[in-house]
């Protein structure tokens, strides 16, 4: 999948129209409607948005995340190993697992990071120059409190017509995560200079880093 890419220029012209598809319509991005009840010193949240190279880079980012572990959600163990994964015919979806302070950050917060920079959330079955369901965009929630704040947050991006195009994200329950291989972990970390990280993933975070610098770790 990454390593098919040829052309380092090519690649860069196509993250920029990638990027520039994917922003939104409107200059300001909305807050989630609903805010979702907090407690407890630590919570999670599963999401996935095309590959979690960049997932994994966007959320560690933020103020008051703990822990964010690649992996995969919507298959079973047997079938939670990248080769196998990458057929795209297991239900898995590479995810991340976040870890957060609620005191610090909150679940609507995360959500709005998700919409608005990690992925483009109106491709459907892929993300940028990865294709497959195992690219779906999708939140799997921990219970209905999730479930109902992601919801509402979807239905009110829709009818502000933020998106030039619906969203397709998805809303499964979590049945489990898997953690993915120790090489896939903190990748953009470990290789920040590696072709696919510079030219999809490093715009994430500068985007990230320039549109919300208060949610941003110095």
């Amino acid at each position: 999948m990454r390593m098919k890419v040829k052309a380092a220029a090519w690649m860069w012209s196509a993250a920029v129209l990638f990027l520039l598809a994917a922003r939104p319509a409107r200059a300001e991005f909305p807050n989630p409607p609903l805010a979702l009840p907090e407690s407890g010193p630590t919570r999670t949240a599963v999401f996935a948005g095309g590959c979690f190279w960049g997932m994994e880079g966007v959320f560690e980012k933020l103020k008051g995340v703990k822990d964010v572990v690649s992996g995969y959600s919507g298959g079973s163990r047997d079938t939670a190993h990248y080769d196998i994964v990458s057929t795209g015919s297991t239900g898995h979806a590479e995810s991340v697992q976040i870890t957060y302070d609620p005191l610090q950050i909150s679940y609507g917060t995360l959500l709005k990071v998700f919409f608005s920079v990690a992925h483009d959330p109106t491709e459907l079955n892929f993300q940028g120059p990865d294709h497959g369901t195992q690219y779906r965009s999708v939140i799997f929630y921990s219970g209905e409190d999730q479930r109902r704040v992601a919801e509402a947050y979807i239905r009110a991006l829709d009818r502000a017509r933020v998106f030039r195009k619906p969203i397709v994200t998805q809303l499964t329950p979590l049945q489990a995560f898997y953690a993915a291989e120790d090489y896939h972990q903190d990748f953009m970390k470990k290789n920040p200079g590696y072709p696919y990280i510079v030219v999809w993933d490093l715009p994430k975070v500068a985007k990230l880093e320039q549109e919300y610098p208060n949610l941003v770790v110095n």
